[in-house]
């Protein structure tokens, strides 16, 4: 199974900008140092989280606003990071990409994070997306396992 990594400041700052953004869907994208060539994603150690609006503006949808993408692009290359992925939250349901979700994943060799916010406490899994196929990923946050993370606070 292929893992990925976020540290667990990264994993504060995500879940923390998705409660601040309720009740519209979070979203934002992911950094970290590139992979090796020839590896079928971008990396696996997120270091870096950008926020971004959600230009749908909805509970139910999102899209990364155009020029905070642009924005963050522009940072991780001053970084010298790359872009690993994407990271939105579900208001109402389990944190499992949403056929929308499905159809929309734009990069196969992205990580796709999605923080649902449907229970008590929030609940954070990964993917890979690739020609419809969902592949949950296991998450490594702050040296620690996690099948499904949670934030304990």
């Amino acid at each position: 199974m292929v893992m990925l990594v976020m540290t667990s400041d990264v994993y504060a700052e995500v879940v923390a900008y998705c409660l601040e953004r309720l009740p519209e869907e979070a979203c934002g994208m992911l950094a970290g140092p590139a992979a090796e060539q020839g590896m079928a994603y971008y990396g696996n150690e997120v270091c870096a989280f950008y926020p971004a609006r959600n230009a749908a503006g909805s509970a139910r949808l999102y899209t990364v606003d155009p020029l905070d993408h642009l924005r963050a692009d522009r940072d991780v290359e001053m970084r010298g990071l790359v872009i690993l992925g994407v990271v939105h939250s579900h208001t109402h349901t389990e944190p499992y990409p949403s056929p929308v979700d499905i159809d929309q994943a734009p990069d196969p060799k992205w990580h796709y994070v999605i923080v649902g916010l449907g229970r008590p406490l929030p609940t954070m899994r990964a993917y890979s997306i690739h020609a419809g196929q969902v592949i949950e990923k296991e998450l490594l946050i702050g040296g620690l396992r996690h099948e499904h993370a949670q934030l304990i606070i």
